[in-house]
């Protein structure tokens, strides 16, 4: 028999929902509501009765209509977090009824309760399968098409909602074949049919959908593609501002996906671009609308279609970057904050980089992935607000994540603003002088613009053509950097900000300048003036003069030597006044320095002006504080740049390093155990290991004395580490691990045995799964890495662990499609085996001999590669025969081969005459060698 609700539990759970809902004026029946509702989940019939309430718009009792609105409400959100929770493991028949039920829902005539009775629709499906109701998309569909009349508009609303929120919580599901079939070849037809639909709810929501698939590419979109694009133009002049910022979208979407389809019909859609960008007051239409210049801008078949339309397009986008009126009032005018506390929701959120070796044994810097709320998502505005950076438009700062931490201050969110401006960076870079023409009248009538908003808007566009239009602004620029730089005083912060900026973009040109005499007008105030609004008394201006000097910095170089006393005297008294936030971007600006004048900083005057300031930072800074990552990358890029003079102050930073990592492992271990205990951030652990990396090269041998004197023991943790589950730490570990075999290798010796096995299982390819191979590939290439250098230094061979190595490293060469530097890295570690273990790998020679040469091949000449083939060589020597079939390969990479080592030299000299004595008729063999590499051969080694 069908379940039955009862009335008397009915009116219980109701009167229970609406006291925990919250009452001023009777905390107790709150609390006790509570406690109630937490016996009642226990019941087995508690989710039957919460489906019935949210359903059934007849109030129990007494209720008024309006409590009862508010306790269905509530009823939807605990059913829904009960079926989370619950998983599969709801009872048949529980899950029988509220299907039955629960799309009455979409009946009522409360948007809310519509609303929400989708949310539960797609919780069911997405905790228990598409297939787990294998009817409902049919019945959502019947509901938006009313095939049987009975369904209101509201109705129609509803269920068109629900099928939204089943596509974006389940769009690889619906993409999938299931019996043949593929609920998207059904439902795809149906969306587009529901852009005509009479209600313009449901003409927005089913082109939202449609936006759901477009970029994920979905053979079940494209093949309509001629149908959708019929239908947008149609939507064109839509009613609703909705359905347009959809339309709007689409067409973005269709510029990556077919802009053959665009190309034909761009006259009509730049009109109508530029008629949605106009309607400013609309932030988010015009917002979607200017997306599109972004997109076709950074696409090579269809930018050059921009270019008849310019002088429609740049108005518009200068138009929109003026401060919208709203903002106007929130941000301009701001005073002097400096001495005022950082909120922390103020504070950017700092994610750790790891490192990847190259064959030459030099780190680079990887941006951690699949961090934040949008790690894979970004627009093409986004990724182009990435590219135009510090100050105004920030690179380092995804929308996104201040929408998460709640930041709604329109200097932080990706907006028209920006957006604008980025679109103008990017065609600047695709027509150059013609968009220059185009915007200078513009800047002459509005850079010395008497209110400020129109002035502030002048300096980002100059700042924006920066890159793509220096040429046509070169000439110009001896009376606007002046006048930039009195812009610097302006009254207005904000005035003061974007200038900062702008002279940052124009900060290489001055850098460059050949004239000494130039380079003292134009260049030394830009830097003087940058400096000194690092000291600004509004962090804002701060911030953006501490954005714009390090751009300086990246375009100077090692230019800025002769400066770098005043520097770093700006930068301690930063140091001291910088509150919170803004002294993750001067930590940038520190090693961006130190990265660029190296050994220059090592000098002792610097290093006592510059590392009491750090020191006494590193000490204010708590172990679990996220300033600590930036901090700690700072120090590794000043410990490489000091190298001997950091000596004085590595003992407690690199003992420091080592706590923190031993806290974090066992609070992680203590998390494993308890799952209740949040699992502690794994940034922690990435960057004390580069900062332990940066320390062992930068002290070079004398690093074994800090390595001995750890305790923790120092090998201990990193082979903890070398296992730990997220492939963030295992790349920094594996990093590590080949700096101490570089340089503390007397050291590592003893634990030789377990860390060999942790390195071979990581060697393994095979275990790498789909949706971790970016990362994984980053772990196995510091691997190889540190294989390779272990192998340099254990001179007598790699002994029980050859074997195993092989098979590892070779099928790493062998295998198609693997990133370049992972074929690399494998390959010298292959050849460096040969040093110490040429024995073992002789009788392997004619199967792993062209491959090796191959991916060799691509490494430029380095120590790396000089031992690599010392290793070949002596392998080659032990089994000669095996290279038959691949000796003139070897024969013409040895002839190619520009500065060998004497070492490699003398191997190679061995190894060629070797061959002369055991090949017959060598002439001919020879012959079979290009010209240019036989000569070779022929005057390096006398053949």
């Amino acid at each position: 028999m069908a379940w039955q609700p009862q009335e008397g539990p009915i009116l219980e759970l109701a009167g229970y929902l609406k006291d925990s809902l919250g009452n001023p004026y009777n905390v107790n029946a709150q609390k006790r509501a509570t406690e109630m509702l937490q016996q009642a989940s226990q019941s087995p019939d508690i989710n039957n009765y919460l489906c019935y309430i949210l359903v059934h718009p007849n109030p129990p009792g007494e209720m008024t209509l309006n409590d009862y609105h508010i306790v269905r409400s509530a009823a939807a959100l605990l059913l829904k977090n009960n079926i989370q929770q619950s998983g599969t493991s709801l009872l048949p028949g529980i899950v029988t009824y509220i299907k039955s039920e629960l799309l009455l829902g979409l009946r009522d005539p409360h948007p809310q309760i519509r609303n929400v009775t989708g949310t539960v629709v797609t919780t069911l499906l997405r905790v228990g399968g598409i297939m787990s109701w294998t009817d409902v998309l049919s019945q959502l569909v019947a509901l938006v098409d009313n095939s049987t009349g009975d369904a209101s508009l509201g109705t129609q609303e509803g269920a068109m909602g629900a099928l939204l929120k089943v596509c974006q919580d389940s769009k690889k599901q619906l993409d999938k074949e299931y019996g043949g079939q593929r609920p998207l070849n059904f439902l795809i037809p149906k969306f587009i049919q529901f852009t005509q639909h009479t209600v313009a709810k449901v003409r927005a929501d089913a082109l939202e959908v449609i936006n759901i698939f477009l970029p994920i590419k979905s053979q079940s979109v494209l093949v309509h593609v001629d149908i959708l694009l019929e239908g947008l133009f149609l939507l064109s002049n839509d009613t609703d501002k909705d359905v347009r910022k959809e339309v709007c979208r689409a067409l973005v979407h269709l510029v990556d996906i077919r802009p053959d389809k665009i190309a034909p019909h761009m006259e009509g859609i730049v009109d109508y671009m530029i008629s949605q960008q106009k309607l400013i007051h609309e932030q988010e239409l015009a917002l979607d609308a200017a997306e599109f210049w972004l997109t076709v801008g950074e696409h090579e078949q269809l930018r050059v279609g921009l270019g008849p339309y310019l002088e429609k397009i740049i108005p518009i986008l200068l138009q929109s970057m003026v401060y919208a009126k709203e903002d106007i009032i929130r941000l301009g005018g701001g005073g002097d904050d400096a001495d005022q506390e950082d909120k922390a929701e103020d504070i950017r959120p700092t994610f750790a980089k790891s490192k990847q070796r190259l064959t030459n044994g030099e780190s680079v810097e990887v941006e951690e992935t699949g961090k934040g709320p949008k790690a894979n998502g970004k627009t093409a505005g986004e990724t182009a607000l990435d590219e135009l950076s510090d100050g105004e438009i920030d690179d380092d700062y995804d929308s996104d994540e201040d929408a998460f931490l709640g930041m709604e201050d329109p200097e932080d969110r990706w907006n028209l603003r920006k957006c604008s401006a980025a679109a103008l960076d990017v065609l600047a870079t695709v027509f150059h002088q013609s968009v220059f023409e185009t915007i200078l009248p513009y800047l002459k009538e509005n850079l010395r613009h008497p209110e400020w908003p129109y002035r502030e808007a002048a300096v980002l566009a100059l700042g924006a053509v920066a890159d793509g239009c220096l040429d046509g602004v070169i000439p110009h620029l001896p009376e606007l950097i002046p006048y930039l730089i009195s812009l610097l005083d302006d009254d207005e912060p904000l005035v003061r900000q974007i200038t900062c900026w702008t002279l940052g973009r124009y900060s290489r040109w001055a850098s460059h300048l050949p004239d000494p005499a130039d380079k003292r007008k134009y260049f030394e105030p830009m830097m003087g003036g940058i400096l000194t609004k690092m000291l600004d008394g509004n962090k804002r201006v701060q911030e953006a003069g501490a954005s714009a000097f390090a751009n300086l910095e990246e375009q100077s170089k090692e230019l800025l030597k002769p400066y770098i006393e005043p520097i770093v005297r700006q930068f301690v008294v930063a140091m001291g006044r910088y509150k919170d936030r803004n002294m993750f971007i001067l930590y940038d600006c520190i090693q961006t320095l130190a990265e660029h004048v190296g050994e220059t900083l090592a000098q002792k005057p610097l290093v006592d002006i510059l590392m009491p300031a750090l020191i006494d930072r590193w000490k204010k800074v708590k172990d679990d504080s996220r300033e600590l990552f930036p901090l700690l990358e700072c120090l590794s890029y000043v410990a490489t740049a000091l190298a001997r003079a950091f000596a004085p102050f590595a003992a407690p930073i690199f003992y420091r390093c080592i706590g923190i990592i031993h806290q974090n492992l066992e609070l992680q271990l203590a998390a494993n155990i308890d799952q209740t205990m949040e699992n502690p951030d794994k940034d922690f652990l990435v960057t004390s290991l580069d900062l332990l990396s940066a320390l062992i090269q930068a002290l070079d041998s004398a690093s074994a004395e800090l390595v001995a004197g750890s305790r923790p023991g120092f090998f201990e943790l990193l082979t903890v580490c070398m296992g730990d589950k997220s492939n963030d730490v295992r790349q920094s570990s594996y990093a590590l691990l080949g700096d101490c075999a570089i340089y503390v290798f007397p050291q590592l010796h003893s634990f030789l045995p377990n860390i060999m096995e942790l390195l071979i299982q990581q060697l393994d390819i095979e275990v790498l799964g789909e949706d971790e191979l970016e990362t994984g590939f980053s772990v196995v290439n510091n691997a190889c890495w540190s294989c390779g250098e272990i192998a340099l230094q254990q001179a007598g061979g790699m002994g029980p662990y050859v074997e195993r190595l092989y098979n590892c490293l070779v099928k790493i060469i062998q295998t198609p499609d693997i990133p370049t530097s992972v074929t690399e890295n494998a390959a010298v570690a292959l050849g460096r085996l040969g040093l110490g273990s040429c024995d073992e790998l002789a009788p392997h020679l004619e199967s792993f001999a062209y491959p090796f040469l191959d991916a060799l091949a691509r490494v430029v000449e380095t120590d790396e590669k000089d031992s690599a083939l010392r290793g070949f060589c002596l392998v080659v020597g032990r089994n000669p025969e095996a290279m038959e079939s691949c000796l003139v390969p070897f024969f013409r990479a040895i002839a190619k081969y520009k500065g060998p080592s004497p070492e490699l030299s003398e191997l190679f000299l061995q190894t060629l005459l070797g061959y002369k004595r055991f090949i017959a008729d060598f002439e001919a063999f020879m012959s079979q060698i290009p010209p240019q590499d036989r000569e070779a051969l022929k005057s390096k080694y006398a053949l």
